[in-house]
Parts: structure tokens; C-alpha cells; sequence
């Protein structure tokens, strides 16, 4: 330990100027040239990052005794002073070290910044400045909407040494060793001047400062503190007020209620408060979709407050993000971030969950462990799924709004939660090629199924546009038969897992033969098929050969109307899309899988194509269109050419044959326009068409004499 105090203070003891990271001081600069008019929010974001940095000290202390004192008062202190223009929040909370000042302060969250920064470039309105704001964690640095110059100093736990940080936010910060006696952070704004129109209101005024708490933060767990001035008279011996003179009384006043939201009874609490507390928890600026409050008492006892947010946060669907509720023990926080209380895939519910039988200083891996919060998850697990259906059932626009956002995590649940599988179902949505405009459940698609159709089937894609274009529809839109469209890569893992709804199988169009329509029409189209395919088997054997490394199989097609060539997975195959996220991932570099070739029985391609095998089953020009057809199968489904240049060599060869064969049409006849009305009678004609004018006559002459003769 002496040793890591010895090096921070021979790291700080000079004064480090250093320049903040690029995306840091553009997004200062939009900051403190904004014209975002609600800058009062400010004071609520230093606030919550206080009683943040008390939480994890209570958290870090569980662990750490030796962190806290006995007789531990834990407090947010707020200072004013108006001939200054100052503004000081302190808390007692965790602190920081050096290196955590420069990766916290001077840096804004890594991941997402150049997102957040193309967003903030758009010029955002008033409430979508506020949403980035908050959605990408950089509260702190809307102190500069309101400060010239921000300082500071901050201690973190366990270490002997202060760091101060200052900046005027001009894209530098100043780092030196700082001074305070004991753990915490004290940060004060030097104010820019009052300007009411512009959102600066007077910050140093306590009837401001009480006003902005008691809106944003009256629920924070801990007092909020400050100094209140009041004149009391003076009395004289008997006790009674002398009259003029008064003393002027300073002491400590609590700004917020610090009753827990989640405790008072539901009645009792107003939407905006919601709000604001899921803003608290959340650091996102956008309003709840959804608030759902639940009691458990018995055997287990607990309390949750949860939110579906309205938006998904932008690294939702990362793999590092952090997701989890906030657990507490008896209104204690014990943990930030308890992942074990939710499956993965409700990963963007927000809340905190308040238990009464589990121990103060129970350890993660004890935690993991214990049966309260397996149980508890269940619980909670059921009771959201449970919500978000009746959420379905009462407000299909606002269920829309959240399949949009969060979709794709809770089709990850039909992958990962066989035990709720049967309430998931109903809540997954599903683009289809009966309304281009409206998803569909899969109940939605069994009733609309004619009675002869056994079977559910989809196609997976990149976009609906692709899927919509795909060869493999066509035989399926000729039949009016409908099709889910997979366009997200977690289908691939629904699909996996998800074989059957409702004693009808899930089938890709993709994959294996198509056989559609009544009994009879099967049986008549199979008849055709073999006998086409006895006339042609020996090119199809001849073209599989030459494609066999690509290919396993080339047949012809019950699926196709109009294009000449689709490739085809057998059952158990990869689909294309599948295949490229393995190319894509950690195991890519495997072998492309070989499908099947299916051709078109009544492509004129294929036609063509028998009538040069009849002559010349050597014929090189068979296997060139081979290669044409299985590239043109490829870039129909939006997959990678083996050979981009060879295909591209192959297709100008048949461009050049093909114009060498076409006949040249003959030229169209051009009509001489009529002459305008108002052109002189003797009006003068242009010497060429003098001439023509005497060829005609002459031909005329020739063919009269000829007909003559001819008599």
C-alpha cells in the first residue's frame, strides 16, 4: 500500500496539463454552445453520480470493512455562494484515483462515442439533446452548459493522496495533487452569468436549488444537505423579541424525502416521479414505456419497481453490455448490477428489487447460489412476460414500440428459456410476405393457412426486399401461399430451436423440396418433373460434375416459375445467412458447405442448353452457363461469388455472343413534320431536299416504265 502512495504522489505532484480525447472536446463544444434550454437537469446529474459513488463505497465496504468508520453518516452536500458565482456538491462516497479521473472525466464512454457524436452533429432538438445526453452516460459534462470553469477534487478510498481536475472546457484539463482530509469528491462550478431566456437561471438561489431537488431527486437514498440562512429576533431577559434586532441563524437543511419509491403505496405516487426515478437509475433521459411494480410475500418476501424502457440503449445488443437490477436488503444496496435476478435475454428491464431475507454481506458467488434469488428470478421472470402480454392484448401501438426496440433480445428467449418457451411465443412478431406493413404472431399465420397446407414456412435474409426477391418464392406466390420473413441473425437461432407451433412444422423454403397444393396436383407435378428429368439427366449429371465443388447435387425444381436456377440446402443444411455469421465469427475460414443446384424444368435456358448437349455433349459452352447458373443462383440470395472474375469474364463472353447473333433491327422511318400554317406559300426548299424530291420522281419514272414493260 505505501508503495502505491509513494508513486500517485510522485505521479501528481507537478501540475500535467492534457487534452481531452477528440470525441470528449467535440462534445464539450456542443455542450457549451447549446441551445438546450432545460440546463437545470445539470445539478440532478451530479447528484445521481454522488449517491452513485456512496452506493458502490457501501458496496466496496462489504468486502472492505476497514473503508468506513463506525459511526458512518453517509450525505450530499450542496454550497452556494452568490458573490462568488460558486456552486459545490459533495459527497462521501467512493472517490477516485488518478488514473480513474483521466479514464472517467476525460474520457467519455468508448464504446458508442462516435455514435453519439454523429447524433449530436444532426442537430438535435431541445429533448433529443437531452436523450443523448443521458443515454450515453456523459452527465457530468452538462455542468459546462452552466459553468465557465469546473473543478474537481476527489479522494478515493483506501488511499492517502487527493487528485484535483480542473477545466474551463476549452478541450484541456488540468491534473495536479489535489487536498481533502478524507475520502470522497467535491466539485464546484464557477457560473456563467444569469440569463433566464437562455435556461441559466440563478443556481446559488436556495429557493432554486430547493425547487430543482425536491423535481428531480427528492427520491435519492440519501440526505441531501445544504445551508439555510433565517433571521430570528433576539430576546431580552424575559424572553420576549426585541424589536430591530434580530440574529441570523445557519444550519443544515435536508432537501429530499429520501423515502424509498418503491415503498409508498402505488396511490400515492405520480407518473413524473416514475420518470424521474427511472431516469436516476437509468441515466436515460427518455420516458419509461412501461412501469411494473411487483409484491411477493410468503415463504420469500420482496419487492420489485421495473421499467421497459422506451428506447433501446445503443449497446443494447453488444456482447459486453452490462445489464442487471439493482438489488437491495432492506433498503440497503448490495449490488449495482445483479445479473442473476434476470435471463440474459431481458436484459433491458430496468429497476431495483428489494428483498427482506437475504444477508447484508452476502457474497456474489453465495449469491449466485442461493435459492431466494433463483427463486426470485422465476418469479420475476414470469410475472414481466405475463406483463408485456397484457401490454399486447390492451395497447397493440405501444407493443410495437417496444417489439421495435427490443425485438431481437426476446427472440433470443425462445433460444435460451425452454421453461417460459410457451409465453414467449405468443409475443414474437414476425414479418410476412401476406402485409408488407403488418407483423405477424404465429397464431395469426395458422388461421390465415389454407386447409391443405401441413406445414409453417419462412425464408431467412438480410432484408425483407431480399427475401421478397428470392427465386424461392416463386411457386409460393403463385399458389397464394404465405411466408414469414426471417430478416434478423437471431432468427437462425429461433428456427434451431422453435421445429413446431401449434402441431405444425417450421419449413424453410430454402431448404429441401417443395411439394404445394392438393393431393392430386402433388402427384401430377412429381409425374412431370421425372419424366423431365429422365429427358435430362444426362446434362444434369454432366453439369454436376463440372460444378462438384460446389455443388453436391443439380436437379430440377418444383419451386421455380420464372428464373432459370436457385440454390437449395438439403434438411439439416446451413441456411446462406447462417453460413456467412460462421464465416463471419471466430470459426470462420471453414469450408463452404455444398448445396444443391436446382434448375428450372421450363427455362428456355435449360432448353437451349439440352438441344447443344444433344449434339456435342462435350460442348464447352455447357459447362460455362453451369458456372453462369450457379453464380446466378448466388447473387439471387445475396451470397459471395467463389470467382467474382471469372463470372464476370464468363458473363461479357455471352454478352459479346449474344450481340454477334441478334440481328441489327432496321432503322426506324422518321416522318417529315407537316409544314407550319403560317409558312409563306413560296417558301424556298433546301437543295438536299430538292434532290430527294427528283430521286423520287425518277424511281416513280423507272417503275412506271418497268410495269410497261413488264405488260
Amino acid at each position: 500500500m505505501s508503495t502505491k502512495t509513494k508513486s500517485t504522489k510522485s505521479k501528481s505532484s507537478k501540475p500535467e496539463t492534457r487534452a481531452f480525447q477528440a470525441e470528449t472536446k467535440q462534445l464539450l463544444d456542443l455542450m457549451i454552445h447549446s441551445l438546450y434550454t432545460n440546463k437545470e437537469i445539470f445539478l440532478r446529474e451530479l447528484i445521481s453520480n454522488a449517491s452513485d459513488a456512496i452506493d458502490k463505497v457501501r458496496f466496496e465496504a462489504l468486502t472492505q470493512p476497514e473503508l468506513l468508520s463506525e459511526d458512518e453518516t453517509f450525505e450530499i452536500r450542496i454550497e452556494a455562494d452568490s458573490d462568488a458565482r460558486t456552486l459545490t456538491i459533495h459527497d462521501n462516497g467512493i472517490g477516485m484515483s488518478r488514473d480513474e479521473v483521466i479514464n472517467n472525466i476525460g474520457t467519455i464512454a468508448k464504446s458508442g462515442s462516435r455514435e453519439l457524436m454523429e447524433k449530436m452533429q444532426q442537430n438535435p432538438t431541445d429533448d433529443q439533446l437531452g436523450e443523448l445526453i443521458g443515454q450515453f452516460g456523459v452527465g457530468f459534462y452538462a455542468a459546462f452548459m452552466v459553468a465557465d470553469q469546473v473543478t474537481v477534487v476527489t479522494r478515493r478510498a483506501g488511499e492517502e493522496t487527493a487528485t484535483r481536475w480542473q477545466s474551463f472546457g476549452d478541450g484541456e484539463y488540468t491534473l495536479a495533487e489535489g487536498k481533502r482530509d478524507r475520502r470522497g469528491t467535491t466539485i464546484t462550478l464557477n457560473l456563467k452569468e444569469v440569463d433566464k431566456e437562455a435556461g441559466l437561471d440563478d443556481f446559488t438561489d436556495s429557493y432554486v436549488i430547493q425547487r430543482i431537488v425536491k423535481q428531480y431527486s427528492d427520491f435519492v437514498a440519501y440526505p441531501i444537505v445544504t445551508k439555510e440562512e433565517r433571521q430570528e429576533p433576539e430576546l431580552d431577559d424575559d424572553g420576549k423579541p426585541i424589536e430591530g434586532k434580530s440574529t441570523t441563524v445557519i444550519e443544515d437543511k435536508t432537501l429530499n424525502s429520501m423515502t424509498p419509491i418503491w415503498t409508498r403505496p402505488e396511490s400515492e405516487v405520480e407518473d413524473s416521479e416514475y420518470a424521474e426515478f427511472y431516469r436516476h437509475i437509468s441515466h436515460d433521459w427518455t420516458e419509461p414505456l412501461d412501469v411494473l411494480r411487483y409484491k411477493a410475500e410468503g415463504r420469500i418476501e420482496y419487492r420489485s419497481l421495473l421499467f421497459v424502457p422506451g428506447q433501446a440503449p445503443f449497446d443494447l445488443y453488444y456482447y459486453a453490455y452490462e445489464y442487471g437490477l439493482q438489488l437491495y436488503v432492506r433498503r440497503v444496496m448490495i449490488m449495482d448490477r445483479c445479473e442473476d435476478l434476470l435471463p440474459r435475454y431481458l436484459r433491458f428491464i430496468k429497476g431495483i428489487v428489494d428483498s427482506s431475507d437475504l444477508p447484508l454481506n452476502i457474497s456474489r458467488q453465495r449469491l449466485q447460489e442461493d435459492r431466494h434469488i433463483t427463486q426470485m428470478r422465476k418469479w420475476l421472470t414470469k410475472k414481466i412476460l405475463d406483463s408485456l402480454l397484457e401490454l399486447k392484448k390492451n395497447d397493440e401501438e405501444k407493443y410495437l414500440q417496444f417489439w421495435t426496440h427490443f425485438g431481437k433480445a426476446m427472440k433470443e428467449g425462445l433460444a435460451s428459456d425452454f421453461d417460459n418457451k410457451d409465453k414467449i411465443i405468443p409475443l414474437v412478431l414476425f414479418e410476412s410476405s401476406h402485409d408488407a406493413e403488418k407483423l405477424t404472431t404465429l397464431a395469426e399465420y395458422v388461421e390465415r393457412m389454407a386447409e391443405d397446407q401441413e406445414d409453417i414456412y419462412y425464408l431467412t435474409g438480410d432484408s425483407r426486399n431480399a427475401i421478397d426477391n428470392s427465386p424461392h418464392l416463386e411457386a409460393f406466390k403463385a399458389k397464394g401461399i404465405e411466408v414469414l420473413y426471417l430478416t434478423d441473425p437471431v432468427d437462425e437461432l429461433v428456427v434451431q430451436h422453435l421445429s413446431d407451433f401449434d402441431d405444425k412444422k417450421l419449413k424453410s423454403v430454402g431448404k429441401g423440396t417443395v411439394e404445394l397444393g392438393s393431393k392430386e396436383e402433388k402427384e401430377e407435378k412429381e409425374k412431370q418433373v421425372q419424366a423431365r428429368q429422365e429427358e435430362v439427366k444426362d446434362l444434369l449429371a454432366a453439369l454436376e460434375s463440372s460444378l462438384k465443388e460446389h455443388v453436391k447435387q443439380v436437379r430440377l425444381s418444383t419451386r421455380l416459375t420464372t428464373s432459370p436456377a436457385c440454390l437449395v440446402g438439403a434438411e439439416h443444411d446451413y441456411s446462406p445467412q447462417l453460413e456467412k455469421l460462421l464465416q463471419q465469427s471466430e470459426a470462420g475460414g471453414q469450408a463452404r458447405q455444398r448445396r444443391i443446384l436446382e434448375l428450372n424444368p421450363e427455362h428456355s435456358i435449360l432448353k437451349k442448353l439440352q438441344e447443344r448437349f444433344a449434339v456435342n455433349p462435350g460442348d464447352p459452352l455447357i459447362n460455362d452457363y453451369g458456372e453462369l447458373l450457379m453464380g446466378y443462383a448466388l447473387l439471387a440470395e445475396g451470397t459471395e461469388l467463389p470467382d467474382p472474375v471469372r463470372f464476370n469474364r464468363l458473363m461479357a463472353d455471352v454478352m459479346v455472343a449474344h450481340l454477334e447473333d441478334a440481328p441489327i433491327p432496321p432503322k426506324a422511318e422518321v416522318t417529315q413534320e407537316a409544314a407550319p400554317e403560317d409558312a409563306p406559300d413560296d417558301a424556298a426548299a433546301k437543295p438536299e431536299d430538292a434532290a430527294k424530291s427528283e430521286d423520287v420522281d425518277v424511281a416513280e419514272d423507272a417503275d412506271a416504265t418497268g410495269s410497261e414493260d413488264d405488260k
